[in-house]
């Protein structure tokens, strides 16, 4: 009798145990912690401030419920395979300094206990940030940080849904090829400008490695230390080598500095094309001296009858921030989606079956507001179905004008003068 008591109590104390288990479980998966790293102070903080809201608006539409939208986790509020948890987004500041991006990433891990990170928009602090999850066996994934090394370090648990300015760079010399066909361009040379950081020094030697492949002469490969005030004998130098084409990898305050200079110096580079950055989020602030600057980039809102789910998610977007999409914010929106897709195929907030689940990673086109084929890694971590446009600013907005066979403007070759704008 004694026994059976015993036994009873015994069975009723690990019942109860068990509960309380089940109950801290249920408990801990009512929220799932993802950490959001970006530049929000600084020269940098216009672009770092659309990739937050990027974020933001997509994990909004993964906690809420959306039946009428056509994205898989639109449909029921929070993550299905984890009993409906919702993402609580942990926002950090690397304030645009790679050690700092690399501190914040140990913060998050350690101290806020996330299972994930997404950023961190600048190549140099994802670079750093990167090792320290990597360090940690945290997955990481990164929506704009273009240089092209970030992919060749052989990391486990990092990975990149934007295509890499390698990839960026072969889209341009097609382009060039296609503009010497059809607008008999006659380019030949090509010139490089960028601040002397990480995505800018990966991104020229991108730019020079396609350009040897496809038969241009990179003629000027210019660089300059990070927030240099002044640009006089860059552009000067710019003047003298006269290349026909111009590429530019700058952020916010170099774009505004080199179109000051190039206008008080009365340089007039024929073509003048960017890989995003400063193309994205200062374009604005140069007013008519814009007109006829082009970018890379991966979506454009003139393409919305070409991808379905674009215009109505736009429309939200909108709606909220009061602010259509730009290059960077639906990137981060499509990097927290694919990253939000890992984790509930994974049905746990276990970095490792998070990192297993981002290695299978396979999402349609259909599922995607950006005009790629697909998200689908590589052995590498890089999304091998990304694929890039070129827009160019006419009439105070920008048009996509290549691949020929989309354009929805007719591209202006070349650029008018300073004195013509």
């Amino acid at each position: 009798m004694f026994l059976r008591k015993n036994t009873t109590l015994l069975t009723i104390l690990l019942l109860s145990s068990l509960i309380i288990s089940l109950a801290t479980s249920i408990s801990a998966q009512e929220t799932v912690k993802v950490g959001v790293l970006h530049t929000l102070t600084g020269p940098n903080a216009p672009s770092g401030l659309h990739n937050v809201d990027g974020c933001l608006f997509a994990i909004d539409i993964i906690n809420g419920e959306y039946p009428d939208l056509a994205i898989d986790l639109a449909q029921t509020a929070g993550l299905p395979n984890l009993n409906g948890a919702k993402i609580e987004p942990i926002v950090a500041n690397s304030q645009g300094e790679p050690e700092f991006g690399a501190a914040e990433a140990e913060r998050l891990i350690t101290l806020s206990g996330v299972c994930a990170i997404q950023g961190a928009q600048l190549s140099g602090v994802t670079k750093t940030a990167s090792i320290v999850a990597e360090r940690y066996r945290t997955p990481f994934i990164t929506a704009c940080s273009t240089s092209p090394g970030l992919t060749e370090r052989g990391f486990k648990y990092f990975f990149r849904t934007t295509p890499t300015d390698a990839t960026f760079s072969e889209n341009f010399m097609v382009f060039i090829k296609d503009l010497n066909k059809e607008k008999n361009a006659n380019i030949k040379t090509i010139g490089y400008i960028s601040a002397n950081n990480e995505w800018g020094v990966g991104t020229g030697a991108a730019v020079v490695k396609a350009a040897e492949r496809y038969g241009f002469s990179v003629v000027s490969n210019i660089k300059w230390p990070e927030g240099t005030a002044d640009l006089d004998s860059e552009v000067l130098t710019l003047k003298r080598e006269n290349p026909d084409i111009l590429f530019a990898a700058i952020l916010d305050a170099d774009i505004l500095l080199f179109t000051s200079t190039a206008k008080k110096l009365d340089y007039n580079p024929p073509v003048f094309a960017g890989f995003g950055g400063g193309f994205f989020t200062s374009i604005d602030r140069l007013a008519g001296d814009n007109e006829h600057y082009m970018t890379r980039d991966v979506f454009s809102l003139d393409l919305l009858d070409q991808i379905p789910l674009l215009n109505k998610v736009n429309q939200m977007y909108k709606e909220s921030y009061n602010r259509e999409f730009n290059g960077d914010s639906i990137r981060s929106f499509t990097a927290m989606m694919t990253l939000a897709d890992a984790i509930n195929r994974a049905g746990s907030t276990d970095k490792e079956a998070i990192r297993q689940a981002l290695a299978e990673t396979n999402i349609p086109a259909d599922q995607l507001i950006v005009t790629w084929e697909g998200v689908k890694f590589d052995e590498k971590g890089q999304n091998m179905l990304g694929r890039g446009i070129v827009r160019q600013m006419l009439d105070g907005e920008y048009k996509t004008v290549w691949p020929f066979e989309v354009a929805t403007a007719e591209i202006v070759f070349p650029m008018a003068n300073w004195s013509e704008k």
